[in-house]
């Protein structure tokens, strides 16, 4: 069955009432932050052996044979399967034929809209299919001040804003700003804005958004290396292909309001969430070398780059390093 997002929070909380979960999408961090939610609420245990069966692509073929498998210690089992693909279909027909309590809950970030398993998924009638998107505006917001006020922290509307314009696409790098902020704020803490920029500057300055400066700027040796460090710490191509039309947006916006008679300076003050001040000097040097239908151009091309990385099969990486590459050349249009 297709999970609305509306009701996707609900249809986590009843996990038992469900044969299998498939959870697919581009957010690998959000997949796994509610992969762990179900196991946990089914099992009471993320790691135990006998309550907990958990498959990777290399044992893909013991699926139906878990799946069917009784407990020896009494209590629900899990089997929690890894990288998910079109292939395990078959075998989880025939799981899900049997009778059994057992819950199959199923991380699969790469299904294309075209993938059988995600087909099958949606029209059994036990099966919970659960899209995981990266969250963005209101619903990202909401989502750190929610994770925030469960650890008695409160924020200011300035730090929050000046947050979600620092925050990445993915969900892990996300609890892992909060955690830090709910650390540096205590119990019952609250954070303004120099306490947010403190404790998050390091986020203002990720290897991604290094490589989109450096691209715009025309550094090519720089943009190559801080693209390699982002995609080692797991940044996909999707995500580089947001940052860049983040970046080309606000860029954008800046370019318009000066062509229109603006100052400079005033039009970058003037951009919500703030520029960064480390990211000033790369920002302007930007502006020097993009003209505003170069900049057009720029956000087509990135977003044509997205829909080629969506694609089964697509050579992602060598997409995503191909077009930082081209960012670094002169756009004539």
């Amino acid at each position: 069955m297709k999970i609305e997002a509306r009701n996707i929070g609900r249809a986590l909380s009843d996990a038992g009432t469900w044969r299998a979960i498939l959870l697919h999408g581009e957010d690998t961090g959000l997949i796994r932050e509610r992969a762990a939610q179900a196991v946990q609420l089914v099992a009471e245990t993320l790691d135990d052996p006998f309550r907990v069966s958990q498959l990777d692509r290399e044992t893909h073929d013991r699926l139906e044979e878990e799946g069917t498998a009784l407990s020896l210690i009494g209590g629900r089992r899990v089997v929690w399967v890894r990288s998910g693909m079109d292939a395990l279909t078959p075998m989880l027909t025939r799981a899900l034929e049997v009778s059994t309590d057992t819950l199959i809950v199923i991380e699969a970030p790469g299904l294309t809209s075209r993938s059988t398993l995600r087909a099958f998924a949606e029209r059994h009638k036990e099966m919970a299919s659960i899209a995981c998107y990266p969250e963005e505006g209101r619903a990202l917001s909401q989502t750190v001040t929610d994770a925030l006020s469960q650890a008695a922290v409160s924020i200011d509307r300035d730090a929050l804003t000046w947050l979600m314009g620092r925050l990445g696409a993915d969900r892990s790098g996300v609890r892992g700003e909060i955690e830090k902020l709910v650390l540096y704020a205590g119990p019952n803490g609250r954070l303004d804005l120099d306490a947010v920029q403190d404790c998050v500057g390091d986020a203002g300055g990720s290897s991604l958004e290094d490589a989109v400066f450096a691209a715009l700027s025309g550094h090519r040796a720089e943009a190559d290396q801080a693209l390699e460090r982002a995609l080692a710490d797991g940044t996909n191509p999707v995500a580089v292909a947001r940052a860049v039309l983040s970046v080309l947006t606000r860029l954008q916006k800046v370019a318009l309001a000066v062509k229109a008679g603006q100052g400079r300076a005033e039009a970058m003050k003037a951009l919500k969430p703030p520029i960064f001040f480390k990211r000033t000097a790369a920002f302007n040097q930007a502006l020097d070398r993009w003209s505003v239908a170069a900049l057009s151009r720029a956000a087509r091309e990135t977003q044509a780059f997205e829909l080629a990385c969506k694609q089964s099969g697509a050579p992602d990486l060598a997409l995503c390093r191909r077009h930082i590459s081209a960012l670094c050349g002169i756009w004539k249009v």
